[in-house]
């Protein structure tokens, strides 16, 4: 018995289990500090702004509910879930003060690590975030692009900004579309330049309106900028200025950062600073209407059939005519309307509308509602291309002022200085369908532009004939309402009586050379119409001062 009693136990024949696994169903266990970590990614990166009133509380009457965590895979040390980043952060200031037992050991609710682990993870902490304290706009948009990040690796492509809004979404981190939109642009274009103002705290609607301007400019940099040696291109020149007002968030002024970088921009393209700065506030007012809600669009009502002095034969045995397309509020362009028009119904109205189109001009239902409401506030009637094309001569063509009506001016146009802008660019785009833009200058006085013809690309006698009669027809136009008289040029050798026929109509034997396109023809009246409008006002505003 003694000896069965002394001798040696059992072997273990298995391994060593290192430790036991994780719960597979939520499970609430007691963790230490040493054993949780913070989240990696946790959207957060500057202090909580509640964070003295969560220490207070937490010091006073410990944790009300416990965090919940996880572990990945493989890994030794706890994570928190979703949100607690603060809390965990605050509990080791708190053992590390008063080295209390109920700040070191906390208990804690184990959830499983989930299937979609570092997505679910993510959006939890960005849900939770923004429902205890709040984030900065920067400090989301970082959490949406990490997001993004996940999904595309999870699903192995690209994803569009309205994949990755419904995709958050589902998630339980809805967004908006648009705000993905401001928030990749701070993330590509701002954080690098000015990171202090944004993690100071800089909101949504500032970094949607540095959105807007840099936008505004870079397109006007670019069609200012084509053909001509710059020191710089635009996005260096952008970040450049915007680093130099990354201060304090409460300083920091949208306004001073567009004096300055319309200042840079005017000097570098040798343009005035007061026109440029004209067309980057026309640039932007167009972004923030396109960016903002609109109101819903109403249906127009059907247009009337358009009344005929004579009846067709069909129409005279009793035979319906064709009725008139009514006007869609949901068409994007003016072409795609008369095509589902033309398959509707075949109605002669539709060869005479699209007869008018001499390029389309596109527009959306957003952009509709917008004109509507602008119009419906201003008391004015809002010029409907379709209506007005049986009774009216509206057009359209493209350009950086699309024209959608030769005659009509809006309020917000009728003013000398935005004349003179739409005028000189006008001017400048029919100058380029001959190849010589850069002859088109803009000015404070007169018409708005000159015809520069020392900016000749070569001399006036080799220039084609096209390239002649245009500038010709420009300077013609523009020379005499000039302050001070523009000098002869080598371009007066060239009659205008010459050049007028051709350019406008086209030769006999062949119509289509040597004249302007139907584009440039439609910009040249409405260049016309805005000159005349401005030559009024101005006249107006002489009488008036001179009594």
């Amino acid at each position: 018995m003694a000896g069965k009693l002394l001798a040696e136990g059992f072997a273990r024949n298995g391994p060593d289990v290192a430790a036991l696994t994780d719960p597979i169903a939520d499970t609430p266990m007691v963790v230490t500090l040493d054993q949780l970590r913070p989240y990696d990614h946790n959207p957060r990166v500057t202090r909580n702004p509640l964070y003295d009133e969560i220490k207070a509380s937490i010091r006073e009457r410990g944790l009300d509910a416990p965090p919940a965590i996880t572990r990945r895979p493989g890994e030794s040390a706890y994570i928190i879930r979703n949100g607690g980043n603060t809390r965990l952060a605050i509990l080791r200031e708190l053992w590390s003060e008063t080295k209390d037992e109920r700040f070191f050991r906390i208990p804690c609710l184990f959830r499983p690590w989930p299937a979609r682990g570092e997505i679910v993870a993510l959006t939890g902490h960005l849900a939770e975030n923004e429902l205890h304290g709040g984030l900065s706009f920067i400090e989301r948009a970082l959490g949406v692009e990490k997001a993004r990040e996940l999904y595309e690796q999870e699903s192995g492509q690209a994803l569009s900004q309205s994949e990755l809004a419904r995709r958050l979404s589902a998630d339980g981190f809805p967004i908006q579309q648009s705000h993905i939109s401001r928030m990749r642009d701070a993330v590509q274009y701002l954080l690098p330049a000015i990171p202090k103002v944004l993690y100071g705290g800089l909101g949504r609607h500032q970094v949607e309106r540095l959105a807007v301007l840099r936008r505004a400019c870079e397109r006007i940099w670019e069609q200012r900028a084509h053909g001509k040696r710059t020191v710089e291109d635009f996005h260096a020149l952008f970040h450049e200025v915007l680093a130099m007002f990354d201060s304090a968030s409460e300083a920091f002024s949208v306004q001073r950062v567009q004096d300055e970088l319309v200042g840079q921009m005017a000097e570098q393209l040798s343009v005035d600073y007061d026109t440029l700065n004209l067309e980057v506030d026309d640039n932007e007012s167009r972004q923030r209407a396109l960016g903002s809600e609109p109101t819903p669009a109403t249906a127009h009502p059907q247009r009337p059939m358009a009344t005929t002095p004579a009846r067709s034969p069909s129409e005279a045995a009793g035979t319906p005519p064709y009725p008139a397309p009514p006007l869609s509020p949901a068409v994007t362009t003016a072409s795609s309307s008369i095509e589902d028009a033309a398959t509707a119904s075949p109605s002669p109205d539709v060869d005479r509308l699209q007869g008018h189109i001499v390029s389309p001009a596109p527009t959306t239902e957003r952009l509709q509602s917008i004109q509507r409401m602008v119009a419906d506030q201003l008391g004015d009637a809002l010029p409907d291309f379709e209506a007005n094309v049986l009774r009216a001569i509206p057009v359209q063509a493209g350009g950086l002022y699309p024209i959608s009506d030769v005659w009509y001016i809006e309020p917000g146009l009728d003013a000398p200085e935005r004349l003179r802008v739409h005028i000189a660019q006008f001017a400048r785009e029919i100058a380029e369908e001959a190849g010589q833009a850069e002859c088109i200058e803009p000015t404070d006085d007169g018409l708005g532009f000159v015809c520069n013809a020392n900016a000749l690309s070569a001399n006036a006698h080799s220039l084609p004939f096209l390239a002649r009669a245009v500038l010709t027809l420009l300077q013609a136009l523009s020379a005499g309402y000039l302050a001070t008289p523009a000098p002869l040029s080598t371009l007066d050798d060239l009659r205008l009586t010459d050049a007028l026929g051709p350019l406008l109509q086209g030769r006999r034997d062949r119509p289509a050379s040597d004249r302007l396109s139907d584009n440039g023809l439609v910009k040249l009246f409405r260049l016309l119409r805005l000159a005349r409008r401005l030559l009024d006002l101005e006249a107006g505003a002489n009488s008036s001062t001179a009594t």
